[in-house]
């Protein structure tokens, strides 16, 4: 016998077959050379004994398989795994003519002539599915005969995978599942879920080798392995399909890019009319949408895992498939799903009008912020002062967006108003670090800017030249407005680099939070002609060879200060 004494003959026929197939060779050691090369079965005439195959469906193009059961009363069981489409099977018995019997002696009967011998009678319908779900056939005795399955694709071009054995009690290829298949969610945080499940008894009794695999996505449950895995490689689509030859429609060739020959084709496929030609013609292709958001991760034996790294206030959807490390088999527990806890609700600070507010962000954080006048207004203004990197400031009002920008240093901006309206101001923090930014807004007409004026440019020059060894001389920008300059100074190592600088760079923090010591003049400066609003000072009293870290604030009317970049300098060694 040609299958380890098995009495199944497993043979895959093409839609128009072929003129020279045979049925598979009955020689054991021939038949296990075939079997270890799974290439000679993928796409080919011959589907083993005991080993799943895959295929691959053209919508409305069903493809059939033969197979010889050649003794009666032998065990069949017959399984098909959609992937990514349901589909439709039927399993139909052809009594088997004698010349293809067992007991026939030489060469096997080339599969076309059996056929032939059968194609009188349309046989007897033993199982039929329409669906997504993993269907078996299981039959403890069947008569001989010839079996034929057919499958076919109503929905869309699909993949599929197909077993059959003749000895489905020892075979067990497919884990099997725990008494109780379900997937639990023992623990729920805001970005992770802790998952559990029964362990398979083919890995704890049998002794083979099993692992599990979890899919995480935030569509729907699976039914196995192999439609979650066509839903990832949705756009491998070119890949998965075969290539094109004598199987294809000519949407099919037009589906790959090809322009078929519209006077041959027709004549290769006889089993498609010019009616079905034209239908499908007429079809249109579209291409497949993008995969969405799946995660497959095979975690080995064990049946407690935690996902991280997840949204909060989203609803996933979790798979566990027991998979047969031998076989490449798999089997889908029960999946479940769960919706991660939400983030802490923040609270919305209320803006008083004219009154300046701190704010402090996380680094990629945001804060709320609501500001409602009092009474009938025409225009707000919004006074932004970011402290450290720049910040996106976006304003509605009773949930129209008025304004969405990034905003660096000190910026005001005017809001068209509306009686009775409420503004809610959404404050985003930098990716780089933690935000500090102070806002203030106002309803009332004419209002004056909390912090004080600043020039375009606020960097602080020091002049090269003029550098001695006890002395600099730095020169800084001014506005039209008369306002108060404070100068500081603080001596650094000589390792001192612009990252460290970077960090100590907040420039909300005012005078008051400078040591005396460090302080080294206070003036007042404004120019009307903004050409010459510029004005230089010598900071006097320094080391030789030493570095200092100068700062320069600007005081505005209502205390508030800003701090000009930081400016870094040294003293000559010797002069």
């Amino acid at each position: 016998m040609w299958l380890r004494a098995r009495a199944l003959g497993l043979v895959l026929v093409l839609v128009v077959g072929t003129a020279s197939q045979k049925l598979p060779t009955r020689d054991e050691g021939l038949f296990q050379t075939q079997i270890r090369d799974k290439a000679s079965y993928h796409d080919s005439s011959v589907m083993p004994d005991g080993a799943e195959i895959s295929g691959y469906l053209f919508r409305d193009t069903p493809k059939r398989y033969y197979f010889v059961v050649e003794e009666d009363n032998t065990p069949l069981s017959v399984t098909v795994t959609p992937c990514d489409a349901p589909l439709e099977w039927k399993l139909t018995l052809q009594e088997l003519p004698e010349e293809a019997s067992g007991e026939a002696s030489g060469e096997p009967e080339p599969l076309d002539q059996q056929k032939q011998q059968v194609t009188a009678a349309d046989g007897a319908e033993l199982f039929s599915y329409k669906g997504n779900d993993v269907e078996s056939f299981v039959a403890t005795s069947s008569p001989s005969g010839l079996y034929q399955l057919e499958i076919l694709s109503t929905e869309k071009d699909s993949n599929f995978k197909v077993y059959a054995t003749t000895t489905p009690e020892s075979d067990q290829p497919y884990p099997e599942l725990p008494y109780d298949p379900r997937v639990d969610v023992t623990a729920l945080g805001r970005t992770t879920v802790t998952l559990a499940w029964k362990p398979t008894p083919t890995g704890v009794l049998m002794g083979q080798p099993v692992q599990y695999c979890v899919v995480i996505n935030k569509e729907h449950n699976f039914k196995s392995l192999c439609a979650a895995e066509a839903k990832m490689g949705a756009d491998d689509a070119f890949m998965i399909a075969p290539k094109p030859g004598r199987d294809f429609s000519p949407f099919d060739f037009t589906h790959f890019g090809f322009t078929p020959p519209e006077n041959n084709f027709a004549k290769d496929r006889s089993l498609v009319t010019n009616r079905a030609l034209g239908g499908k013609l007429s079809r249109s292709y579209s291409p497949r949408p993008k995969t969405s958001d799946i995660q497959k991760l095979c975690i080995g034996n064990k049946n407690i895992f935690t996902v991280s790294e997840l949204k909060p206030d989203t609803q996933y959807y979790f798979d566990v498939f027991a998979v047969n490390g031998a076989t490449n088999t798999s089997t889908a527990y029960v999946g479940t799903f769960a919706r991660t806890k939400e983030e802490a609700r923040q609270k919305t600070v209320e803006l008083k009008d004219g009154k300046v507010t701190d704010v402090f962000i996380k680094r990629r954080g945001s804060k709320f912020l609501r500001f409602a006048p009092v009474s009938s207004h025409q225009r707000v203004t919004l006074f932004v002062h970011a402290c450290l990197d720049a910040v996106q400031v976006q304003v509605r009002r009773d949930g129209k967006l008025l304004l969405s920008q990034n905003v660096e240093g000190v910026r005001q901006f005017q809001l068209r108003g509306k009686p009775k309206a409420k503004y809610l101001i959404r404050v985003r923090g930098s990716r780089r670090g933690a935000s500090t930014l102070r806002l203030a807004a106002s309803a009332r007409p004419g209002s004056k800017q909390p912090f004080p004026a600043l020039p375009e440019d606020t960097r602080v020059k020091a002049f090269d030249r003029l550098r001695t060894c006890a002395s600099v001389t730095v020169a800084w920008l001014g506005t039209q407005e008369r306002s108060k300059f404070c100068v500081y100074r603080r001596q650094v190592a000589d390792g001192y680099g612009e990252e460290q600088r970077r960090r100590e760079q907040n420039r909300c923090a005012g005078p008051e939070a400078r040591r005396k010591s460090e302080k080294v003049l206070c003036k007042y400066f404004h120019s009307p002609n903004l050409q010459k609003a510029v004005t230089t000072e010598t900071i006097a009293g320094l080391e030789a060879g030493r570095s200092y870290l100068l700062d320069v604030y600007v005081v505005g009317h209502g205390g508030h200060s800003v701090k000009y970049q930081s400016k870094l300098v040294k003293t000559r060694k010797y002069c």
